[in-house]
């Protein structure tokens, strides 16, 4: 299933896709898509639901963060050996852990807002996924069943407060509106191998991200095993797994983001995303 949530920010409903394109809505079965439907088992519940017997959202309705109240939220670097080459980075032996704050969560075509002064704010198209079930400890070979669904992330970085200001990666990747996610929380069931989708991104509609997941360092279920061993993963915990080559940094000369600007970007299964830069 595709989920969403749909409406104004701060008071989204839950919903799904349906096969005919429609959004239907789902807040008489379940009170919205978080931690706490995914950890009991209330979205899994709703697998074989009939949606054309759902009432149907009108069109043009604003469709939020796929997942309320995100828990951690993740972030692995330079996984994609093209990538970390056009950066001039080394090849990670172990994946680069970051975090990015929960609060930079925005949904998939809301505004992305370049923070005071900024002037090397970059765009990375990523797949994301969130956490269905506890995860510590794991075995590789068991990790892809703790995954609830996959979904896109534009991990928007900041690369002056990333590389220039000392400290940790985070400082340029947790200002607001840092992080849309969407539009759809898709079900594992429809993703057939996460190791085999096409992304991309354009910017002011020119193709400059076009790659796809098969290039990963680091595949997605030997990142999970791999987080869980240095923490607890919940249910409603998000995790994104890095970007193909084309970002602005690694340009020449350096190319980044600024007011008027528009994103788009999508991967295969997934949606598309479109952001105006103000």
């Amino acid at each position: 299933m595709k989920f969403l949530r749909y409406g104004d920010a701060g008071a989204e409903k839950p919903g799904a896709l349906a096969a005919d394109g429609t959004i239907r809505d789902l807040s008489g079965r379940i009170a919205d898509i978080d931690a706490a439907t995914i950890a009991d088992g209330s979205l899994a519940a709703l697998s074989g639901i009939d949606l054309t017997a759902l009432p149907v959202v009108p069109d043009g309705v604003r469709i939020g963060p796929p997942l309320a109240r995100t828990g951690n939220f993740i972030a692995i670097g330079l996984n994609y050996a093209d990538h970390a080459e056009e950066t001039g980075a080394a090849i990670p032996a172990e994946p680069i852990l970051f975090n990015k704050a929960p609060s930079c969560v925005v949904g998939p075509n809301d505004d992305v807002i370049l923070p005071p002064g900024s002037e090397k704010s970059d765009w990375e198209v990523e797949l994301a996924f969130v956490i269905g079930k506890r995860a510590s400890y794991i075995e590789r070979s068991d990790a892809l069943s703790h995954i609830a669904g996959y979904m896109i992330c534009n991990d928007v970085s900041e690369r002056a407060y990333q590389l220039e200001r000392g400290g940790q990666w985070m400082k340029g990747k947790c200002c607001p509106t840092f992080g849309p996610l969407g539009p759809w929380l898709v079900t594992p069931d429809e993703i057939a191998d996460p190791q085999d989708l096409s992304l991309w991104l354009e910017v002011n509609g020119e193709r400059v991200q076009n790659g796809s997941t098969r290039t990963m360092i680091f595949p997605v279920d030997e990142i999970v095993a791999y987080l869980s061993r240095f923490m607890v993963l919940e249910p409603g915990d998000v995790v994104t797994t890095g970007t193909p080559p084309g970002v602005g940094l690694g340009m020449n000369p350096p190319r980044f983001l600024k007011r008027g600007d528009t994103m788009r970007l999508g991967i295969d299964g997934l949606g598309v995303q479109a952001q105006s830069v103000r």
